[in-house]
């Protein structure tokens, strides 16, 4: 476990702070696939809540919160999207973003379909988006003062919960939308009991998300400057990060550090396949970071 140690949250560039230490959001949408690729999303979100919640008993990885915050059902089956919150431990190590962030990308599934009457093999597709969070205590003066989050921005409306959460939460308007009217930008929380408690963490989400856009717009800006964008870098929205084949064989491949597996239901189930993964993707990502960018032989393709 001495993979964070020596990391720190001083800056990773010379006016940028490190995220790695934040809590995170992952959030997960179907894409090209239909019902299939929603089956495909909902797995998605399983294995990594599996290995989220299994981390603190086998691996010494102390997330203090593992919850799903929001959720859109597909119509046959699966998730269209759904957003899963993880929040870091205390103890240096469990670093939700430093351990998560890799993921970003796409993710492709190939098997055959059970919900294809003629059992034919099909390719599914779903994306996955990793938004460091801000401490609490740096809502109220990092986010508001260089994001100027204006109330009459905010479009807050208010919802049924549905779902599993007892006759409280479905007999109740207590799930909470909002809109930031200049970005488009919409967040949902509905896992918390009370109104008050989602319109907070859906805030403490929104001001999140307005930050990482603010500082991706400022990294492209200086890419274009400098002549070196145009490449999927790590934990970039367009990579292919890793698929998993589960007919007519298994394997599961990763694209940034070309490790395989036959396990595939080990990793799907959050389970030591997939933490080893997540652990060499570490590493490499911290390999790069102290080497300002990977040489091109470290990820096969």
């Amino acid at each position: 476990m001495a993979l964070l140690h020596g990391a720190s949250t001083r800056s990773e560039s010379a006016d940028e702070p490190s995220d790695l230490h934040r809590s995170c959001l992952v959030e997960v949408r179907a894409g090209a696939g239909g019902t299939e690729a929603m089956d495909w999303c909902s797995m998605l979100v399983r294995m990594y809540q599996r290995w989220a919640e299994s981390a603190a008993a086998s691996r010494s990885l102390r997330f203090q919160e593992v919850k799903l915050t929001d959720s859109s059902p597909g119509e046959v089956a699966g998730l269209r999207y759904a957003a899963l919150f993880v929040r870091s431990g205390t103890d240096g190590l469990a670093w939700a973003t430093a351990w998560l962030r890799g993921e970003a990308g796409i993710h492709r599934l190939v098997r055959h379909s059970p919900f294809d009457a003629s059992q034919r093999r099909h390719t599914s597709f779903a994306s996955v988006s990793i938004i460091p969070l801000l401490d609490e205590e740096e809502v109220a003066s990092e986010a508001l003062q260089a994001l100027n989050i204006h109330p009459d921005d905010l479009l807050i409306e208010t919802m049924r919960s549905s779902g599993a959460g007892g006759q409280h939460v479905n007999k109740t308007d207590s799930a909470v939308r909002i809109t930031h009217r200049p970005s488009g930008i919409v967040v949902t929380c509905r896992s918390e009991r009370s109104q008050h408690q989602n319109k907070a963490r859906a805030l403490y989400v929104l001001r999140s998300k307005l930050r990482e856009r603010y500082l991706q717009e400022r990294r492209q800006r200086q890419a274009s400057m400098t002549h070196h964008g145009g490449s999927a870098g790590f934990g970039s929205a367009d990579r292919l990060v890793r698929s998993y084949i589960l007919s007519p064989f298994t394997l599961v491949k990763d694209l940034r550090t070309g490790l395989t597996c036959s396990d595939a239901e080990s990793v799907l189930d959050g389970g030591d396949a997939l933490h080893e993964m997540l652990r060499a993707a570490l590493a490499l990502d911290q390999t790069d970071s102290a080497g300002n960018g990977a040489p091109a032989h470290a990820t096969k393709r």
